[in-house]
């Protein structure tokens, strides 16, 4: 029994409550307009009641426009022939539900009616609506809202007025053509909105536009009631408002509006359709406090035949209403011509059924409990919604129980006038044009600009407090000094503040005890701000995830990341030694290699020739030597005679330049140039020797360490870069893990002692906090981005890191000894010189005592040959000994032999290489003719030497 009362819904109890009414005689006024005029009788009739309060402008437009649709549909020519006519049982209520309902069961009992139109309100509609469920009978409203329930929950409630759910589309494409990010909806507290702000809200957010704050207002609050809500309204950043209320306290709302103010440049009011019709009702009283309001309203194609429709509607209303302020139905009144158009053409398509509105056999306490469903209602119903046509409101054709919503035109309210300023379809969105996308016309905003508001406000007459940390460690960013708040974070916020094109009105408030000691740590700073005890949190604050779940940063102004500072020390030891670091030890030994193979390529081609490279194998020896190494600095004497030997030493001497040039070069920046490098270069060196991690006191750092693995034993809080270089230089700590702004500042006092190493922990630097949803967020994010682009801001930060410019430390060093490689090209290009004048002279040698070994080719072995070779290379040629016929034949046998380009057929004897030669005079029957002088053989190299020390 319990259970079974639950189900019991309010209406159900209503409607039995009606029917005891109804019993009762609680009735409207009986009004019967039958088609084609009262005296016409039609033999197939439709009985359809119509429910209205015709005390009501709505009412009283509504039933004009349904008499004179009634006279036109059965006047037309393409009618004449029907075999149905309408009959309309009107019932002027009140505006309670229980009027309503008591008469729309009194029509369904009573008159048999096959569908009820007109119940004006949302309260109505709800009650009517159950009543149309249960009897299987359509009731058609073209104002009231949809009741609370979807179309499958009453499917025989039906709307001929457009889906609120579009309108609510349009609106929140208007806001998003402007970019706006927040909207307030303002709207009335009853039934008419029940379903229009969850479509709202719903729209907004597929558009990614904010509600942060809603209102609703009672239809009986009064001017306290109204000046709380506007207070409240105020105090809020948002400055774009949807409105959605009856005219009466639409007004009275906007005059307390413009009171306050709220009516000037900076704000944005929407009207949505329901209220755009206040202008034609109220006329001045309504355009003198919205000026500058935007609005929504159904597009309805002003054709000729809609003119003249007007013109007959304002005949006839005003003379039963003389003195009225409307001039033209309203779009409602065009729904009601509508749906009586579209009833009519239904019961002529459905044909003509009798009512069966009989009392059934079962029991029931009363007698609404015994009505049976109607069949013709039925039948009625599921033709109206396939009904479709072109009515004076455009066209007419049901889908989802609602009028098919087709486009919205947004007016612009300017004086007197409602400008159109665009239009909105689902396709094109917010166009000047119906059919292009074009671009909307200006509109003139509340104060009278034509600039679009930013959207925002600041709440008026509010100083934003602002808390600021104390950070006694690293004053460069934040320190507090008689009473002002300056360092690199407090100028970066007054230059970005300064910089934006209106005035923010603002305090700092240090968050600590007076002493210059902190109340709390940076995360409870924030949290300050989501308990909105500050508005806003400037200083070196860091991004980081979990704060930005109660507070909105802006983009950072600072470097990001976290990096590590060691000490560094100087890799190069200076020892006795340290002259030969420059070059690698195999560049030493290829050196000395080319050294010893180009002085052995220059005496072997000088020793048949020049006399300074003969005489004792140990002098040859020594001569070799000395002559490949004084090279080095360019101090040999030997005159060299050949030119092959002449090319080999002029490219070694060009390689010895080089070699030499880059030896000094690597030498003086060894000795002179110190290779700084890091103590440490990654934490798991740290974790691995077990070594203390220092960090910033009061920081998100502990967290950051212990998830990279640190043992929270080995940590060390430092308060103040005075702190971390006591800490590093007593080996207190290894390695301090901080934020490379921190880092950078200690750098600039202890430039040469430290330096940052190992890899980047990515983190976003240091920013701004505000309140979520803040609009300042952007605003000032945009200020940054313009700002640190700046030269101010170039400035400030030279001021920050002291202006000084620390030497590059690699963590990375390499060594600077010059190694094989760097040479290679040129030590082929002198060893292959050398070979090849070898080769040369070799060849050149062979070919001039070719004689001699073709002579001997017969009998000698391969012992003999070589000793042959052997006597070649070593007997003694002269350079300069050429042979003339007119001469005198010289006395020695070995001339002869001495001359380069000769072979001797003889054997050639020894001959002391220190004995002297004579010269040959010139004869005396030759006069004029020189002849060839032989002077003494050269010094050698040995006697050259012992005279040189002997000056020396």
């Amino acid at each position: 029994m319990v259970e079974a009362a639950r189900t019991v819904t309010f209406p159900a109890l209503l409607l039995a409550a009606v029917v005891l009414l109804c019993s009762s005689g609680v009735l409207g006024v009986d009004v019967v307009v039958d088609g084609g005029g009262r005296q016409a009788v039609a033999r197939r009739r439709v009985d359809v009641g119509v429910i209205l309060d015709r005390s009501t402008w709505l009412g009283k437009t509504s039933w004009a426009c349904m008499e004179l649709a009634m006279e036109d549909f059965y006047a037309a020519r393409e009618h004449a022939h029907y075999r149905t006519r309408l009959r309309l049982h009107l019932r002027d209520t009140g505006p309670g539900a229980v009027d309503a309902a008591s008469a729309g069961v009194d029509l369904l009992k009573n008159v048999h009616v096959q569908a009820i139109v007109g119940p004006q309100r949302s309260t109505q509609a709800k009650f009517l609506a159950e009543l149309g469920n249960k009897l299987s009978v359509p009731v058609i409203s073209f104002s009231a809202n949809s009741p609370c329930g979807s179309p499958s929950q009453t499917p025989y409630f039906i709307r001929t007025a457009w889906n609120d759910s579009s309108q609510a589309d349009a609106i929140a494409s208007f806001v998003q053509r402007f970019n706006w990010r927040d909207v307030i909806p303002i709207v009335e507290d009853d039934d008419s909105n029940t379903r229009f702000i969850p479509d709202l809200v719903d729209a907004l957010r597929q558009a990614e536009i904010r509600v942060s704050h809603r209102y609703k207002i009672h239809p009986l609050a009064g001017p306290d009631d109204i000046k709380k809500v506007i207070s409240n309204l105020k105090l809020k950043w948002t400055s774009i408002f949807v409105i959605r209320m009856s005219y009466e306290l639409a007004l009275s709302f906007f005059q307390h509006a413009k009171d306050e103010g709220m009516m000037g440049e900076g704000f944005v009011w929407i009207a949505a359709y329901g209220l755009t019709d206040i202008f034609d009702l109220l006329g001045s009283p309504a355009f003198d406090v919205m000026q500058g309001v935007i609005g929504m309203k159904p597009y309805v194609n002003d054709t000729k035949k809609l003119q003249n429709f007007r013109e007959r509607w304002r005949k006839k209303y005003q003379s039963e209403n003389p003195g009225t302020l409307l001039s033209e139905p309203t779009i409602s009144g065009l729904y009601a011509y509508d749906t009586v158009w579209a009833l009519a053409l239904a019961a002529e398509k459905a044909g003509y059924v009798n009512s069966d509105f009989l009392l059934s056999k079962k029991n029931g306490s009363t007698d609404f409990d015994r009505i049976n469903t109607s069949k013709a209602a039925k039948k009625l119903k599921s033709t109206l919604i396939n009904i479709d046509f072109l009515g004076m409101s455009g066209r007419f054709h049901i889908q989802d129980m609602h009028l098919l919503s087709m486009t919205y035109e947004i007016i612009n309210i300017v004086g007197k006038e409602k400008r159109v300023v665009a239009y909105w379809t689902p396709g094109l969105n917010i166009s000047r044009s119906l059919n292009t996308k074009v671009s909307i016309d200006t509109v003139r905003w509340p104060g009278g600009g034509t600039t679009a508001p930013r959207g925002w406000l600041l709440p008026i007459n509010k100083t934003l407090k602002i808390g600021v940390p104390a950070k006694p460690g690293f004053s460069e960013f934040i320190k507090h000094e008689n009473g002002t708040f300056k360092g690199f974070s407090i100028d970066v916020f007054n230059e970005v503040t300064n910089a934006l094109p209106y005035k923010i009105l603002y305090r700092f408030e240090q968050f600590g005890n007076g002493k210059g000691e902190s109340n709390g740590s940076y995360d409870t700073l924030i949290y300050k701000v989501y308990l909105k005890e500050f508005d806003a949190v400037v200083g070196d604050i860091t991004i980081l995830a979990n704060r930005s779940l109660y507070v909105d940063f802006t983009l950072p102004y600072t470097e990001s990341g976290v990096r590590m500072l060691v000490p560094v020390q100087d890799r190069r030891q200076k020892t006795a030694w340290t002259f030969l670091k420059p070059l690698t030890a195999d560049l030493w030994f290829g050196t000395g290699a080319f050294f010893v193979f180009t002085g052995f390529v220059v005496w072997f081609i000088e020793h048949r020739t020049n006399e300074e490279f003969r005489g004792p194998p140990a002098s040859q020896i020594g001569s070799l030597f000395y002559f490949a190494f004084s090279t080095l600095v360019f101090a040999h004497r030997e005159r060299i005679v050949n030119n092959l030997s002449r090319l080999v030493l002029v490219i070694w001497l060009f390689v010895v330049l080089i070699l030499q040039q880059s030896y000094t070069a690597s030498l003086s920046s060894i000795l002179t140039v110190e290779q700084l490098q890091p103590t440490v270069t990654n934490l798991d060196e740290v974790i691995r020797k077990g070594g203390y991690v220092g960090y910033l006191n009061d920081s998100f750092m502990p967290g950051l360490l212990e998830r990279l693995k640190i043992d929270k034993s080995k940590l060390i809080a430092l308060d103040s870069p005075v702190e971390y270089n006591e800490a590093l230089s007593t080996g207190r700590v290894d390695v301090v893990v901080d934020e490379i702004p921190y880092l950078k500042v200690f750098l600039s006092k202890y430039c040469h002692n430290y330096t940052m190493v190992g890899p980047t922990y990515k983190f976003d630097g240091f920013g701004f906090a505000f309140p979520r949803g803040s609009p300042l967020t952007a605003e000032i994010s945009r200020g940054i981005l313009n700002f640190t682009s700046s030269n101010r801001m170039a400035q400030l930060e030279k001021d920050l890191y002291s202006n000084r410019t620390c030497p590059d430390k690699s963590d990375s060093q390499t060594s600077s000894s010059l190694t094989v490689r760097s040479f290679l090209g040129l030590f082929i290009i002198t060893g292959a010189s050398s070979l090849l004048a070898l080769i040369l002279h070799v060849a050149l040698t062979l070919y001039h005592h070719r004689h001699d070994l073709s002579s001997d080719s017969g009998q000698s072995s391969w012992c003999g040959w070589f000793a042959i070779l052997i006597k070649i290379f070593h007997e003694r040629e002269r350079p300069n000994a050429p042979q003339n016929a007119d001469e005198p034949t010289i006395t020695n046998a070995n001339s002869a032999a001495e001359t380069p380009f000769s072979t001797p057929n003889h054997t050639v004897q020894n001959v002391d290489s220190d004995s002297d030669i004579e010269s040959l005079q010139e004869g005396e029957g030759t006069p004029g003719r020189e002849e060839f002088v032989q002077g003494p053989d050269p010094p050698s190299f040995s006697y050259m030497h012992s005279e040189r020390r002997a000056m020396d």
